[in-house]
């Protein structure tokens, strides 16, 4: 990008983030289960019902290890929705 481009801003910025996550939600798939993931923005975790694990966002990038993954108890996989 140009540092002189005046037609960035971060909106732009922001809304192609948004279309890329939505892409990347679509094609990645929990590495235990192989089931759907489920976006969860205010914890920046993937979360997958089946498998019980939520997988972390740092720095935006999905970290898809299980052994980096928190355990979701019971309860929190009950109240996620499939997606």
């Amino acid at each position: 990008m140009d540092v002189q481009d005046k037609s960035w801003t971060p909106t732009k910025k922001m809304k192609r983030i948004n279309k890329m996550d939505k892409r990347l939600l679509d094609i990645l798939v929990c590495p235990v289960t192989q089931k759907p993931l489920i976006y969860d923005k205010k914890n920046q975790e993937l979360l997958c019902k089946s498998s019980r694990l939520a997988y972390p966002i740092q720095d935006d990038v999905p970290v898809m290890l299980a052994d980096k993954a928190r355990h979701l108890s019971l309860e929190e996989a009950e109240k996620l929705k499939s997606p």
